[in-house]
């Protein structure tokens, strides 16, 4: 599968990085520019309340900054899931109903009734022909996405979940113990 807007990318065991592992990334943009996305299975250690107040009554539980990726880590991306299905003011569609948030603004000034929301402090990010290296070495896995996904209570157990719901080959990943060289 290719790596497309709303789909994962899935670290492999291979992927010796570890900004990234045991990762689920959720890609927000790839194209000819590159690719962006953010880690959807890191909490951070500050709640949502102290770092963004405003927002912090419409975020899911747990309701922790995420840590989205090594890339810009002083800034954040409000990811949301709304009933928009274009961009209206404050609120960038991306698919299927989910798009950024401005953070800067007041959330009663949207112009899009937030439904779930995250918070991500920084995202991943990779320039024209970085992941397609990564792909061919076989550190990521693409899949599709469950709309659940970035919403996940249990974010921990998501790297796990996401590959058991994955038909053949890719399903047997998730049993990988952490170290795989004490399997």
């Amino acid at each position: 599968m290719e790596p497309a807007r709303g789909r994962l990318l899935v670290a492999t065991p291979v992927l010796d990085d570890p900004n990234f592992d045991r990762t689920v990334v959720l890609i927000l943009e790839h194209g000819i520019d590159g690719t962006l996305g953010v880690i959807l299975n890191r909490r951070g250690p500050a709640p949502v309340d102290v770092v963004v107040p405003a927002w912090g009554p419409l975020v899911d539980e747990p309701a922790d900054v995420f840590l989205g990726g090594p890339v810009a880590t002083g800034g954040a991306i409000g990811l949301a899931l709304s009933n928009v299905d274009d961009d209206v003011d404050g609120f960038s569609y991306l698919f299927d109903g989910i798009g950024t948030v401005d953070l800067e603004r007041d959330p009663e000034d949207l112009d899009a009734d937030i439904e779930r929301m995250r918070i991500f402090a920084g995202h991943a990010g990779w320039s024209p022909g970085q992941l397609a290296g990564e792909l061919e070495v076989g550190a990521w896995f693409v899949v599709e996405a469950d709309p659940e996904d970035p919403w996940t209570d249990e974010p921990e157990q998501l790297w796990s979940q996401v590959l058991l719901r994955q038909p053949g080959r890719l399903r047997m990943f998730a049993y990988c113990p952490p170290d795989p060289s004490v399997n």
